[in-house]
């Protein structure tokens, strides 16, 4: 894993024009679901576009070990699915190093089978609560093991019939929802999700596409209620995956604070429930232009011309957190260096992210001599448009908590700051965007690591 071993620390120093087209490896969630769709699936899955990080190959891994057969052709992935209800007990723990979403969602997949499945983590990832999905798991019938207090490492046994349920979830979250519906796959019956606040669909369209019999129903108030029949067949698909907007937000910030620049983003996806950062930066007065708006796959995809941009700040609606929530460290980067003050509320998900997120982006900020207020689930930042002053002379690091997203907004804050600035930690940024270094320094990005 390539965050065991000695830290490697990386710094980010003031740069000029950030100029070319890239294009964004694919999707976190969609290369997750690619993966534990195909591999129980029967018939062939070919993928391209996969995100290669160590979370979702941590996801292929946990698949493998439960019978699908997977192998990599030039730049596709085949994969040879067991057939929905016929997983096999894995002989191994289930290893998903950093991946929460990875194990979230196997943890409902493979839980309501009738045999032991024990999963397992790096030190990040055994620190999040995992209560929030076994919770709705041991509704169904299934017996939940864990020493820590529903946090791993976890063994879950299913029963020898699982109970269909209706499960409202509590928190806006797709992996919850997500974890539900896959334990309803295996359940016989109608499992049913009631969702208050829209959250990534991937899941939903996916299984459609796979040909699960699934209907979503909408009500006035935006409630939607999910039903999924148990025990039917999925068969393989072919998916291209598009690029990944939680991605794309780290060289699209880098573009409109950096004074020159003009980017093409290639291939991002537009689903909107991934878009709230985008539109949050629009209302800030970034330049950012939608070319060629098409479909791929179920999914609204387009490419993005970004240009530097005088931000000003705003109030960013707490019911737009669930269409961001990755976002929200790099959408306090860009704050850095708006006009006046931008308010972030609704951020209690922040708290139990791979890590406090909230606490180590209000730490850092402070560190790096950005004014801003840390409340329980707010952040309020007042900005410098000049940079002036911003960044630490002295080198001190930020302390990134193993945490990508962490890792990589502080670096593009490094860009447009007065001062460099430092992380204490690379190694953890292959989880999720392993050419992060060389696409950026490819477009003119002074980093070190």
């Amino acid at each position: 894993m390539s965050h065991s071993g000695a830290p490697r620390p990386a710094t980010a120093r003031k740069s000029e024009d950030l100029k070319g087209r890239v294009r964004i490896p694919g999707d976190k969630s969609i290369s997750h679901r690619s993966f534990m769709f195909g591999g129980l699936a029967s018939g062939e899955t070919r993928i391209t576009g996969l995100l290669e990080g160590e979370d979702v190959i941590n996801t292929g891994k946990a698949m493998a070990a439960m019978g699908a057969k997977i192998r990599k052709d030039g730049d596709i992935w085949i994969i040879e699915g067991t057939g929905n209800g016929a997983l096999l007990a894995p002989e191994a723990p289930l290893d998903f190093g950093n991946a929460g979403t990875g194990c979230r969602l196997t943890m409902g997949l493979v839980g309501v089978y009738d045999f032991s499945s024990t999963f397992i983590g790096d030190a990040s990832l055994s620190s999040r609560p995992m209560g929030r999905v076994l919770n709705p798991l041991r509704e169904m019938g299934v017996q939940v093991q864990s020493a820590a207090g529903d946090r791993l490492p976890v063994t879950l046994h299913g029963p020898k019939t699982p109970n269909p349920i209706t499960y409202r979830v509590p928190m806006a979250s797709a992996q919850v929802k997500s974890a539900v519906l896959l334990a309803g796959l295996n359940t016989p019956g109608i499992t049913t999700v009631i969702e208050p606040v829209m959250t990534r669909d991937h899941t939903e369209k996916m299984l459609q596409g796979f040909g699960a019999n699934l209907t979503v129903e909408t009500d006035a108030d935006g409630v939607r209620t999910i039903r999924l029949e148990g025990r039917g067949k999925l068969t393989g698909q072919v998916i291209d995956v598009p690029g990944d907007p939680s991605s794309t937000a780290f060289p699209l910030v880098a573009a409109l604070l950096v004074p020159g620049s003009d980017v093409v983003i290639e291939n991002v996806l537009m689903n909107p429930t991934r878009t709230g950062l985008i539109l949050t930066l629009q209302e800030m007065g970034a330049s950012i232009e939608i070319l060629n708006p098409r479909t791929a796959g179920g999914e609204d995809v387009a490419d993005l011309r970004v240009r530097h941009s005088e931000l000003k700040g705003v109030e960013v609606p707490a019911e737009r957190a669930p269409s961001m929530i990755d976002e929200y460290p790099v959408l306090a980067v860009a704050a850095c260096f708006a006009e006046g003050q931008t308010v972030m509320t609704g951020l209690e998900e922040l708290r139990v992210k791979e890590s406090d997120r909230l606490a180590a982006v209000a730490t850092g900020l402070k560190l790096n001599g950005v004014d801003c207020d840390e409340g329980e689930t707010s952040l309020t930042v007042r900005g410098v448009p000049s940079g002036k002053g911003l960044g630490n002379r002295s080198g001190a690091a930020v302390k990134t908590h193993l945490d990508h997203r962490i890792a990589m907004s502080f670096l593009v804050m490094g860009l447009a700051s007065e001062h460099p600035v430092t992380v204490d930690d690379s190694r953890m940024i292959a989880t999720s965007f392993p050419e992060f270094m060389g696409l950026m320094t490819g477009l003119g990005a002074k980093i070190e690591a």
